[in-house]
């Protein structure tokens, strides 16, 4: 079924590499920080939407995630926050970005067998300089042929990307750990895609059973699985 694929796109964040863990450690930490002053469920809560709120300003990633609890922290104390408490925030921040990569298991096997056969690119979203960094530290980089660090995974930015390779979209796979923005937009624009779900998923990026009701894609339970298909 996968007859015209000329390049395959590998999601980073929790298809390469598990990320998403460490956000909710981090949220845990962030909500014991501030727990004299509300508990734990609506501290989670008002940062989710402060996260929603400045993804304008400061789109994913570490970075934008410890300038949303600096001001969730300020408005929750209704700004009563000691400088102290905020630079353990901050230091929360610093230790996520210094956090060793743990690929998933498997992956390296499935890029060295797809690696001779396609030409294998990362299309993740996120920090730009947090990525490449990470990319570094995972040893992978040598699999692909390019790197794409989007703003956003919408159906206008996949668009941009396959115009970039210069091929058409029925030759473009996407394998990733989001519905939202791993196979929908995909699917929508006439490539494929194949979701690997991780066993913790941001909530910015679930989606209703109406939305992937009528829409065609693989799921598998393992990245490893993949390779019965090539």
């Amino acid at each position: 079924m996968y007859e015209n694929i000329k390049v395959i796109a590998f999601d980073a964040d929790d298809t390469l590499w598990v990320n998403e863990t460490y956000f909710r450690e981090a949220e845990h930490q962030f909500a014991k920080l501030l727990s004299k002053y509300e508990t734990e469920n609506k501290i989670d809560q008002e940062l989710f939407k402060k996260e929603i709120d400045n993804l304008y300003f400061y789109g994913y990633g570490i970075k934008g995630f410890i300038l949303s609890m600096i001001e969730c922290a300020l408005e929750i104390s209704n700004y009563q926050i000691s400088s102290k408490t905020i630079e353990s925030i901050i230091n929360i921040g610093k230790e996520m970005l210094e956090k060793p990569i743990e690929l998933i298991d498997g992956i390296e096997d499935v890029l060295q067998n797809l690696q001779q056969k396609y030409k294998l690119i990362v299309a993740t979203k996120g920090d730009l300089l947090d990525q490449e960094r990470k990319l570094e530290k995972s040893n992978l980089l040598n699999y692909f042929h390019h790197i794409e660090v989007m703003s956003d995974k919408k159906t206008k930015d996949y668009k941009k990307l396959i115009k970039h390779l210069d091929i058409k979209p029925s030759e473009l796979l996407m394998i990733g750990n989001s519905l939202k923005s791993d196979v929908l937009p995909l699917v929508e624009i006439g490539a494929s895609a194949i979701h690997i779900p991780f066993h913790t998923t941001w909530i910015h990026e679930e989606v209703t059973v109406q939305e992937t009701s009528t829409t065609n894609y693989k799921t598998l339970s393992n990245i490893k699985d993949v390779l019965k298909f090539f």
